[in-house]
């Protein structure tokens, strides 16, 4: 479908999501977000109040692409300990059709939000989910402490986020994965 063709909130999230990807949420303006829009100023304020609520529907917005992404990756797998590594398979897919250079979208939010911003509630709501559904696939899998392992997964799941921010790691999805194999074979 055309851009100009798509309603004015879906433009101004695509182009939000771009733009506060890209250059951070403190580095860009609404000015930016509008004129990568291609929208009226009014049509921002109507559709979200001003940047605060932008910033928390982007957030919102990634959020639910990317568990819908990771849900299909999970469903697409029978074995136990595949539907658990089905979060790197999902990293894989996203970074295939989005960048990943800046890590993880939510932790670059979390550190340029104010204390109060409501934002902060979708990065924390997020990482809860990561946890939870990673612990939901563990415990299907039979591992005795599945939060606890779900929750070493998911620290090894951010720190590969954090290596493709910086790029020093050839492949820091594969490496990942091979550690969140030892951590369930060690469970």
């Amino acid at each position: 479908m055309p851009v100009h063709r798509q309603p004015a909130r879906l433009r101004l999230l695509q182009a939000a999501d771009e733009l506060f990807y890209e250059r951070g949420i403190s580095g860009t303006g609404v000015d930016a977000v509008i004129e990568r829009a291609g929208v009226a100023t009014g049509s921002l304020y109507k559709n979200f109040g001003g940047k605060d609520d932008l910033v928390a529907a982007y957030l919102a917005d990634r959020d639910l692409r990317w568990r819908e992404l990771w849900e299909s990756c999970i469903a697409a797998e029978t074995e136990p300990e595949k539907r658990i590594l089905a979060i790197f398979t999902a990293v894989e897919r996203w970074s295939s059709a989005t960048s990943l250079s800046r890590g993880c979208a939510h932790v670059a939010a979390a550190t340029q939000l104010p204390p109060d911003h409501p934002g902060l509630t979708t990065v924390a709501d997020h990482k809860r989910h990561v946890v939870a559904r990673l612990a939901r696939e563990v415990a299907a899998a039979g591992v005795t402490d599945a939060d606890r392992t779900a929750r070493d997964i998911a620290l090894v799941y951010d720190g590969m986020l954090s290596a493709l921010a910086v790029g020093l790691e050839a492949d820091p999805v594969g490496r990942a994965r091979r550690i969140a194999r030892l951590l369930l074979a060690s469970a």
